[in-house]
């Protein structure tokens, strides 16, 4: 029986609620439906309550105290935060940031706002598969460096950092460690104090919860790590970001770090059916290149592919009944080639041509096994469409010599 369509590959973009999640936060709408900062009445202390057990989970997925996560509205308030504020918070330490040419753009911008503010950005390389060179790191980092930011698994081409031995080197440097996790706490342990890691942005909607809620980790103790907020009004979340607080949303997203918990161990299901659609859409076609690192280094949920001779917008089109995308959601406007991929060394050509395949909890092998097939027919066709492309495993010629 053929599966049901459409066909939802597109989970770096955003992640359907799990009905466990929805279910937990259906009373916070309409019966617990009280303002969390409203001490004087049931209805407060209710919403305060199911806030408080939220933060405790999504604490316990990262190893870390309740007292160290702050709400936020998602990974990109979380990230702003966690930069602009402790650059501004601390630049008595230092005014030398680092960061990663691969990294999410919610990490870039803040991080070029700084340059404008005075504090000198350093913009690391990456290899050609999109590892970070630790050596080159570890020579980059000097006594005036403040802040590196790195993220867990890169929403692209699903590279997975070495986030402990990054944090090593930032702990011997007395260097601030920020880490965007958004893409990678459903598929890898997070263990924030193992991993030397001081600061960490997530988001909930990436972790099949709710949109518009997310949470950073600050790290307590000494060094003390002061923020200086972006949002004032009110003192919520101990003065570093004001506001009502949604409670219907944080539920979701504690559900959601149990169940990411909990789901952990799944995550080779995941890998096998990754697997399954690289295999069976080589097997299928030639010309077919894997952006990024291998296989058995990456994401587990991550296949990144680029078509020889076809564009990936005109591909995007021949499939509409599968939803993938050709780079990050957040930059999918523009025909510019992807900076993830510019960042690879990826010529032009072969970066337009890539499309990104971000599997999720609820697909299934039906899904997959039509996928390929439906990828392969119409790469075919659009192949069969442009007279000058010439299979390199066809010696004969597409169109009639001089």
């Amino acid at each position: 029986m053929p599966p049901a369509l459409p066909i939802y590959l597109d989970n770096h973009a955003t992640t359907r609620v799990d009905p466990r999640v929805l279910e937990a936060m259906l009373p916070f709408f309409t019966e617990s439906y009280g303002n969390a900062a409203s001490r004087s009445h049931r209805f407060g202390y209710q919403a305060k309550s199911a806030v408080e057990t939220a933060r405790t989970q999504v604490a316990d997925l990262l190893g870390c105290s309740a007292k160290e996560i702050i709400w936020t509205s998602g990974a990109t308030e979380s990230n702003n935060l966690a930069i602009l504020g402790a650059a501004r918070g601390q630049a008595k330490r230092g005014t030398h940031i680092v960061t990663l040419a691969t990294e999410h753009k919610a990490v870039l911008d803040p991080v070029e706002a700084l340059g404008s503010e005075g504090f000198e950005v350093q913009v690391l390389p990456v290899s050609g598969d999109g590892t970070l060179d630790l050596q080159r790191l570890e020579s980059a980092l000097r006594p005036d460096t403040l802040l590196v930011s790195a993220m867990a698994a890169n929403n692209e081409v699903g590279v997975l950092h070495d986030l402990a031995a990054i944090g090593e080197i930032c702990r011997r440097n007395g260097t601030i460690f920020h880490c965007d996790a958004a893409q990678a706490c459903t598929i890898r342990p997070l263990p924030v104090r193992d991993l030397g890691i001081d600061l960490l942005s997530l988001s909930a909607h990436k972790m099949y919860g709710p949109k518009g809620v997310g949470a950073l980790y600050v790290r307590r103790g000494r060094p003390k790590l002061k923020l200086i907020p972006l949002l004032f009004g009110g003192g919520h979340e101990r003065g570093m970001r004001s506001g009502t607080l949604d409670v219907p949303g944080i539920v979701g997203m504690g559900a959601a770090a149990v169940l990411a918990r909990e789901e952990l161990p799944r995550v080779d299901q995941l890998r096998t059916r990754r697997d399954r659609l690289f295999d069976g859409i080589i097997a299928a076609l030639s010309g077919v290149h894997l952006n990024g690192p291998p296989l058995d280094n990456r994401a587990a949920n991550n296949l990144n592919l680029s078509f020889d001779g076809i564009e990936a917008e005109a591909l995007l089109m021949a499939i509409r009944d599968i939803a993938v995308s050709t780079g990050s959601a957040c930059t999918s406007a523009t025909l510019e080639p992807s900076h993830v991929l510019r960042a690879l060394g990826i010529e032009a050509d072969r970066a337009h041509s890539s499309l990104r395949f971000g599997l999720g909890r609820f697909n299934t092998d039906e899904e997959i096994d039509y996928v390929i097939q439906r990828v392969a027919a119409s790469v075919t066709q659009l192949r069969a469409m442009r007279p000058l492309y010439e299979d390199p495993e066809d010696p004969e010629p597409k169109w009639p010599l001089p």
